[in-house]
């Protein structure tokens, strides 16, 4: 244990954060569970305790081997990995299956492990990435718009349009977080506004094809319209039935909570150890737990971004901040969702919600962040090691330049 602890480098606040929010999962994926056991005929909780340990597991591990990774490899990586991006997508419209109910070409089955994943949120971060090393290239140089449009954009456009068919809200935050990316990036607002016209206009013609073809994408733009319509109105749909199973769980929980395991609504609500986990969380330890979640999730924001302005160039800036918002930012929608500031929308609680390409995805993202954070580390080293071997040749010369 004392030989990983020493191999392990980068922040160690990251690291502590996200461990404590991996072991604070275990008792409400344990509790929220049963309903799955129910849904399945399992009878058998602990199965799923089993399954989410193992899902954590494989999680550190892929944080642990990306984070020894010098984190300029990332840069030609992400020209390698895009492509391959896009083929795993084109598979997933043609191929795809539904996974616990949910829609059909989310998710693809890897025959030789038997593993189900989510190629969309692995699409999420390799973008980014690419979206960091283009940012990184043009920085301090005058480009027009009609120079990023092919190298920038056109990438960009084609896996949203790959993921929109099946999945709106990954879609709206990955389109959300490139935006934010390219505005810290340095990225002409003016040029900004144009993509978002031309998003907004693009998005339009989708709704308007699939409406006119409605047996090429069934129900989805009516799947859209209708948790819109639900969040505005109160409508009568499954959504609202969740919501207001969400609701009940929140005020249920008060102040201190239930107690952990004693929740109510966990018998009730479809996706309580996923996309309503949070509300599951408030039932059983209050509006203390909820509260002291959303703080853990700040800090790790906060340390993020402390990374980000130490790191030692702008592609690792650039990298950090991409890859890291995101999880920040999908917390903040799934809290929104069960506390009914946002329509539903299917995402998890990273590090705490049950679900293997979820926790796979964002260990991935915290591993290329501890990598940014350990060569910061490693410079630090080399230059308290040179300045070691100069007060030792010449210290009378050293106290000089320091006086």
């Amino acid at each position: 244990m004392k030989t990983v602890f020493n191999n392990i480098k980068g922040d160690r606040l990251i690291w502590a954060l996200v461990a404590l929010l991996a072991i604070f999962s275990f008792l409400p994926v344990y509790s929220a569970s049963s309903n799955l056991a129910y849904v399945t005929g399992s009878g058998n909780t602990f199965t799923f305790f089993i399954k989410h340990f193992i899902h954590l597991l494989m999680g550190f591990g892929i944080m642990y081997g990306v984070h020894k990774f010098p984190y300029r490899y990332f840069r030609g990586l992400s020209l390698i990995m895009l492509p391959l991006v896009i083929v795993l997508l084109i598979i997933t419209m043609i191929q795809g299956t539904t996974i616990d109910g949910a829609n059909a070409s989310r998710w693809i089955r890897i025959p030789i492990v038997g593993v189900s994943f989510q190629t969309s949120t692995f699409a999420s971060v390799v973008l980014m990435v690419y979206v960091a090393r283009y940012l990184s290239k043009i920085k301090d140089e005058k480009v027009s718009f009609k120079e990023t449009i092919l190298p920038l954009w056109f990438p960009v456009f084609l896996v949203l349009m790959l993921i929109l068919p099946s999945n709106f809200s990954t879609t709206a935050i990955i389109f959300s977080m490139v935006l934010v990316l390219t505005f810290l990036g340095g990225y002409p607002i003016r040029y900004l506004a144009a993509i978002v016209g031309a998003g907004l206009i693009g998005f339009i013609m989708f709704v308007l094809v699939a409406k006119a073809f409605p047996d090429a994408m069934p129900n989805r733009v009516d799947t859209w319209i209708s948790r819109i319509e639900n969040f505005s109105d109160n409508a009568d749909t499954k959504e609202d039935y969740q919501i207001e199973k969400a609701k009940i769980a929140i005020a249920s929980g008060g102040i201190k909570g239930v107690g952990p395991g004693k929740s109510i609504q966990k018998n009730f609500l479809p996706q309580s150890s996923s996309d309503f986990i949070f509300a599951i969380i408030i039932e059983e330890y209050g509006m203390i737990g909820g509260l002291f979640l959303l703080l853990m999730y700040m800090f790790l924001l906060f340390r993020i971004v402390i990374v980000a302005q130490k790191s030692d160039s702008v592609f690792g800036k650039l990298l950090v901040l991409g890859v890291g918002i995101p999880i920040i930012f999908q917390a903040l929608i799934n809290m929104a969702v069960a506390v009914e500031l946002f329509p539903v929308t299917g995402q998890t609680l990273p590090f705490v919600s049950s679900g293997g390409t979820s926790i796979w995805m964002s260990c991935l993202a915290i591993g290329i962040i501890l990598s940014v954070s350990a060569k910061r580390e490693e410079l630090k080293q080399k230059e308290s090691n040179d300045l070691d071997e100069d007060l030792e040749d010449n210290p009378l010369e050293v106290l000089s330049e320091a006086m």
